[in-house]
């Protein structure tokens, strides 16, 4: 039997990177412990701030909600956003989760969906890109529809701070993959905490689960018992290219333990040069929608401009059969 390291029970679990082993009660103690240095040493929260959570209904948004509201709802007003993408039998569920966590935490919370706000669900936007692979991956548009609202409820509910669920796994993948894209300005970008440099209109992201390989939120998650979706795998998310990384990743953590805490502190060594040499557009506002910018038209309007201009190219090419088809009989 192995004994945790801090008391004389059986350990649960077992954390090679350390290495640690930890009882139950001395797991949940280190584990919430490190989302409280990590919140503290990046700054995240101020007494007094309005706090919105991001909230998809999966294991890192409730242990984000749930961890937020222990530590700061005596001095901070927390208030959950959540997006419904349109995917029927995966986010209808997912949503139903995160809204049983904000009721049982009495917290209050806004869904936004991508049909209303944006005219277009993420099933429709599949549709398009089966019949047309150089539309890119489902992700790139996801991606972006999906921070542009989780921003906008941020402004709407008066937000000073908007926390993700984001965390190590999710982080260095990132990392990776703006390393192997060439990608410097972008990985420059990528941080415990996202500013928003004082623009008006976007509101600064903070990731608390920062430094909490996703193993050990999962077994937070279930063993506090939170509401959340478990079956987190997205049904659009199969060709994604952050797959690959997250494969890569975890064959190098299971042979060699605390690889993922390494590239992350080497991306924290390299963000000053980062941030130096970063080409950095001015910021401005888009002259369609008003979004906060770095040219004449947010990512937002380009992404649906190519939808649009999917929908009238198929529309003509259905138009051409029709015509060939008439002359021929």
């Amino acid at each position: 039997m192995v004994s945790c390291e801090r008391c004389s029970k059986e350990a649960k679990m077992l954390l090679p990177y350390g290495p640690h082993n930890f009882c139950e009660e001395h797991f949940l103690y280190f584990f919430e412990n490190r989302v409280r240095r990590t919140t503290r040493k990046h700054g995240m929260v101020k007494a007094g701030e309005k706090i919105a959570v991001g909230v998809s209904g999966g294991k890192d948004s409730a242990t984000t909600l749930y961890l937020l509201h222990k530590m700061f709802s005596r001095v901070n007003e927390i208030e959950a956003v959540m997006i419904d993408e349109g995917i029927p039998g995966y986010r209808d569920k997912a949503l139903a989760e995160g809204k049983a966590l904000c009721k049982e935490l009495c917290i209050a919370f806004t869904v936004y969906s991508y049909k209303k706000e944006l005219a277009v669900s993420m099933e429709e936007v599949k549709e398009k890109i089966d019949l047309n692979s150089g539309l890119g991956s489902t992700c790139s548009f996801c991606g972006v529809f999906r921070r542009h609202l989780l921003n906008k409820g941020a402004v709407d509910v008066g937000a000073d701070r908007i926390a993700t669920g984001h965390n190590l796994d999710d982080e260095v993948q990132s990392i990776c993959m703006n390393f192997f894209d060439n990608d410097f300005s972008r990985m420059a970008r990528l941080g415990a905490v996202v500013g928003s440099n004082g623009i008006k209109g976007l509101v600064p992201r903070i990731k608390p689960l920062y430094e909490s390989p996703e193993k050990e939120v999962i077994a937070f998650a279930a063993l506090k018992e939170l509401p959340h979706y478990s079956d987190e795998c997205c049904p659009f998310s199969s060709q994604a290219k952050r797959n690959y990384f997250r494969e890569m990743l975890n064959k190098m953590e299971a042979n060699l333990p605390g690889t993922k805490f390494s590239v992350l502190r080497s991306f924290e060594q390299l963000k000053p040069l980062l941030e130096k040499t970063a080409e950095h557009g001015k910021a401005r506002y888009c002259e369609r929608c008003g979004n906060a910018t770095t040219t004449s038209t947010c990512t937002v309007c380009l992404k649906l401009d190519q939808l649009i201009l999917e929908k009238k190219v198929a529309k003509k090419q259905k138009e051409k059969t029709l015509t060939c088809a008439t002359t021929k009989y």
